[in-house]
């Protein structure tokens, strides 16, 4: 088994920035890929980024193209650590964000990721 805890979220202004932790204990050896998703109410959870096992700087990395070239994804494999780093963040972003861990894939199906976090608020006021 494997468990995964966010932090970081938060409130902040239309064109500011946040990072997101995501730490991952238990058998973490199994990591495949890390992801992070996003829902809003009523409406289905939502891809935003992953990040394979790989070494630190070269590992391959997934996005959505509402975020590419504002949310950068990565991971510390020595800690267990995924980030997201959300720059030029818009209210369109609002959303609880959850990470995800997959011992098979780094795409962008939720169904393929079977560890999952609580979700972290992330609230951007325009």
């Amino acid at each position: 088994q494997v468990q995964v805890v966010e932090s970081g979220g938060g409130l902040v202004q239309a064109g500011g920035s946040l990072r997101l932790s995501c730490a991952a204990s238990g058998r973490t050896g199994s990591i495949y890929g890390m992801g992070w998703f996003r829902q809003i109410p009523g409406k289905e959870r939502e891809f935003v980024a992953a990040v394979r096992r790989g070494p630190a700087g070269f590992a391959p990395t997934n996005y959505v193209d509402s975020v590419k070239g504002r949310f950068t994804v990565s991971r510390i494999n020595a800690q267990n650590t995924l980030y997201l780093q959300m720059d030029s963040l818009k209210p369109d972003d609002t959303a609880v964000y959850y990470c995800a861990a997959s011992p098979r894939s780094y795409g962008g199906a939720p169904q393929d990721y079977d560890y999952w976090g609580q979700g972290t608020q992330v609230t951007v006021s325009s």
